[in-house]
């Protein structure tokens, strides 16, 4: 008999109001799925990675944001914040989280 699986529920979590976060710029929550990295462009448009680049783990949260991406502080890797993916020539995936915004307020679903 196998052992029974594991179900991971979501749950979506308060983050923090979206003035909190400065145009261009992140804020991390911890999880148990490690840092994630709460991101607010210029459009004010909210995206969460996880906070680990794909090439060397850097800290995307302390990198620059411009339009829909954010450039990593560590080697400058472009990835996309609405997907996660590195800009072609390189190659690699950070984890995203869905997010919502209710009344000037960033839920992080985790």
């Amino acid at each position: 008999m196998n052992a029974p699986e594991r179900v991971m529920m979501k749950h979506w979590v308060k983050v923090c109001a979206v003035d909190d976060i400065p145009q261009l710029g992140a804020r991390v929550v911890k999880s148990v799925h490690g840092d994630i990295a709460v991101f607010r462009n210029a459009e004010n448009e909210i995206f969460a990675l996880l906070d680990k680049c794909p090439h060397k783990g850097g800290p995307l949260s302390q990198g620059i944001v411009f339009g829909r991406h954010v450039a990593c502080p560590l080697h400058n890797w472009s990835i996309g914040l609405a997907d996660g993916v590195a800009v072609a020539p390189d190659v690699g995936c950070a984890q995203r989280f869905q997010v919502k915004l209710e009344n000037d307020v960033i839920y992080l679903e985790i």
